[in-house]
């Protein structure tokens, strides 16, 4: 790369080769501007601390390098103004993190319920929380098991994973339970079904289902009195076997 002054971003983040890094620590010792980006961007690299590592796609250090390219302008010819400085100086923590965010290439990183996401551009980086429906709905691990209601009004389906113990519960078009009745979940383990909470009002819902879904071999959704029950009633509404799947 011609102006290596836009390396600093690639350093900061370790992003270069051998050769690279040796050039670019030869510049480094005689040049202030870059110490201090370096420096600036190797604290703002905090912020991505939590994010899990992941295999890089082809042609992922092409494109940052382009990117870090575009972030920092070239220097002018006989130095750095006086006035230029001062903006440089005002900038300096906004540009930290849009090159760092250059140079992690918009990676987006899961990792304890955490999602942090690198904008390309002027954009500080910001970190997203995610839900625990979330969560259960984008695991590796996660499967999917749908059934229509008996009614053939609806739909239900359970997404679980196992990594995770917890399954969550997306109903569509249900029928409403009779008058002083209620909607009841069920779990089944070893041909018992144990109780995992009940549905509200509504015929559209997406919820986390109570209990231990990991080890679970099914599910049941069933018209219960209004109370609940401590075993399923015949007044069946769906019935998921998640070991034929």
């Amino acid at each position: 790369m011609s102006d290596i002054h836009a390396l600093s971003g690639a350093y900061a983040v370790d992003a270069l080769d051998d050769l690279e890094r040796a050039s670019f620590e030869r510049h480094l010792a005689g040049c202030a501007t870059c110490r201090s980006e370096v420096d600036g961007l190797r604290e703002t690299s905090s912020l991505l601390g939590g994010a899990c590592s992941t295999t890089a796609p082809d042609g992922l250090r092409e494109r940052v390098l382009a990117e870090i390219a575009l972030s920092r302008p070239l220097p002018p010819p006989g130095g750095v103004t006086t006035l230029q400085r001062r903006d440089r100086h005002r900038r300096g923590p906004r540009r930290a993190v849009a090159a760092l965010a250059a140079a992690a290439a918009a990676v987006i990183a899961i990792g304890g319920g955490t999602v942090l996401v690198t904008q390309l551009g002027d954009d500080p980086v910001r970190t997203v929380q995610l839900s625990a429906t979330d969560r259960v709905l984008q695991a590796p691990d996660a499967e999917e098991f749908t059934t229509p209601t008996r009614d053939g009004l609806g739909t239900v389906t359970v997404v679980r994973s196992s990594s995770l113990n917890q399954a969550v519960l997306i109903t569509k078009g249900l029928a409403e339970a009779p008058a002083g009745k209620t909607r009841e979940l069920w779990l089944k383990h070893d041909n018992t079904y144990i109780p995992a909470g009940f549905l509200g009002g509504g015929t559209d819902h997406t919820m986390l289902l109570d209990g231990d879904p990991g080890s679970a071999q099914g599910f049941g959704l069933t018209i219960e009195p209004a109370s609940g029950s401590t075993q399923p009633s015949d007044q069946l509404v769906a019935l998921l076997n998640f070991t034929s799947a």
